[in-house]
């Protein structure tokens, strides 16, 4: 590499990585005055599932649907809302599915317990597979004075 190359490196790998973050869909005729207000309303809508894009939050979705929920957000906020009364009315409207991190309660706790449970499942049914494998194995896995016999006999006639 020349010398120009090797001191554009830094630069360009901060570039790249910048490039590489995601991207924030919030526009500014969204944000509200107030800082706080502001900085509540974003750390919601990080928690916030896009019903239209599915695996994104509303604060990273471009969707109109995803910006009319970040309205919302806002609007709630500045009519004097927690952010648990925030949260609370948007899953009251759309259900838990809305959450990005759904509760451990109810019908979602069969889905929080079904993994950890198939996986113990598994092992047990591992286990008693390779017990019951080792136990109908030959003993000692020798040969009888017999085999020993005739095995030295085939080995002396090559």
């Amino acid at each position: 590499m020349t010398r120009g190359t090797t001191r554009l490196a830094p630069v360009i790998a901060v570039v790249l990585a910048t490039l590489a973050a995601p991207a924030q869909a919030v526009l500014p005729d969204e944000m509200l005055a107030d800082p706080a207000l502001e900085a509540r309303a974003r750390a919601i809508s990080t928690g916030l599932r896009c019903l239209v894009c599915r695996n994104e939050s509303i604060d990273e979705s471009h969707a109109p649907f995803a910006r009319d929920l970040r309205l919302l957000v806002r609007e709630r906020l500045v009519a004097g809302d927690t952010d648990a009364q925030v949260e609370a009315f948007l899953v009251a409207r759309f259900g838990e599915y809305v959450l990005l991190r759904p509760t451990a309660q109810g019908a979602n706790l069969i889905l929080w317990l079904a993994a950890p449970a198939m996986l113990l499942a598994g092992g047990a049914v591992a286990v008693t597979y390779v017990r019951r494998r080792a136990a109908s194995a030959p003993g000692d896995g020798g040969l009888s004075a017999d085999e020993e016999a005739r095995l030295k006999a085939l080995l002396d006639r090559d």
